[in-house]
């Protein structure tokens, strides 16, 4: 059921044992949203944890109360009152949902969550969970303080590409001049999330290495095997590198993270890319989205691609082309391999 802003906080305030989670794969968002809700949550003398059903890329360590995110390990049960999901809908939270049978609360701000489990509150005008975040914090009457100023400005700064995406409003800004205001150091969380090993970059650098073109340069990939994932600590970024390429209408990276298991993401300047997700079982928003697919690298890479060209032929994207079987349309995709427009 979609609720509201206040009747959210007064979940929140009814609840006692909270426990809040987010998605598999977490972003600066996902991370910075948790912990900043642990910390509000906290100070109005509630029980609460963070539990996240994946690994925290190092660069997020360093944000204040990082070290209280667990993993959940099996057939660990966790005495909560409340479910508390955040940045995405339950059916991306991983093993959490079995550690509790508490009744849900999720917060969100993509436009794709359909959640009926529970209660629902999404803004989809917001750049980011955390800036949702943000105003339930004033919602609740908790104190902003510089710890959970800087988890939510992280959060609204990485979502919005630092301010340079097509989500950034005016609320965000006025969101993160107040964050500035309890104590942010905007060009500290900068530096630290910029940061690289020299490894890292020989890294990035072979990642490039994978770089193609499709449909006739309107759409660029990478591709992170499992090889090459194992030697990275995040591809948190990979992305920005491609997406600006100036034919490429989207851009997507592929990771293999583990067998079978190819996690997407996609950017765009003004293609649906929400919409091609939702057909891969993912979602996000217009610009910004990503999708799991359940097969190795060789099959997800042609299923993306599929999918992206026909979407982009159904939507006017690209030139109409007569398709009269899958075959055709992965010899379509693949011919437009490299082809520079």
């Amino acid at each position: 059921m979609k609720i509201t802003l206040p009747v959210a906080a007064e979940k929140l305030r009814a609840a006692d044992k909270i426990l809040i989670t987010a998605h598999i794969n977490p972003d600066g968002d996902a991370i910075g949203s948790t912990l900043a809700l642990l910390q509000i949550l906290r100070s109005m003398g509630k029980n609460a944890e963070i539990y996240i059903d994946d690994k925290i890329p190092k660069n997020f360590s360093v944000m204040p109360f990082a070290e209280e995110i667990r993993q959940p390990r099996e057939y660990e049960k966790f005495d909560a009152d409340l479910l508390v999901i955040l940045d995405t809908a339950p059916d991306r939270i991983g093993k959490i949902k079995d550690l509790t049978g508490a009744p849900i609360l999720n917060i969100d701000h993509h436009i794709t969550n359909k959640n009926e489990e529970g209660d629902l509150y999404i803004d989809a005008n917001a750049a980011a969970t955390c800036e949702i975040i943000f105003y339930l914090c004033r919602e609740l009457s908790a104190e902003i303080t510089k710890n959970v100023a800087v988890c939510l400005y992280t959060g609204i700064a990485t979502d919005t590409g630092f301010f340079n995406y097509s989500n950034t409003r005016p609320s965000t800004f006025r969101a993160a001049a107040a964050l500035v205001e309890a104590g942010v150091e905007p060009n500290l969380i900068s530096e630290q999330l910029e940061k690289r090993t020299f490894r890292e970059v020989q890294i990035m650098s072979a990642a490039l290495q994978t770089t193609k073109l499709f449909y006739g340069g309107k759409v660029v990939g990478m591709f992170v095997d499992r090889e090459l994932y194992s030697q990275v600590d995040t591809t948190e970024g990979l992305i920005d590198l491609i997406r600006v390429i100036d034919s490429a209408d989207v851009a997507f990276l592929i990771t293999e993270k583990e067998k079978n298991i190819c996690r997407v993401s996609m950017r765009s300047k003004g293609v649906e890319v929400s919409e091609i997700a939702k057909r891969l079982g993912g979602g996000g928003h217009v610009r910004a989205a990503g999708c799991t697919i359940y097969q190795n690298m060789d099959i997800a890479k042609m299923t993306l691609i599929r999918t992206i060209g026909e979407f982009m032929i159904e939507n006017g994207y690209l030139r109409p082309i007569d398709f009269e079987n899958r075959e055709e349309v992965d010899l379509a995709a693949m011919n437009f391999e490299n082809e520079q427009s």
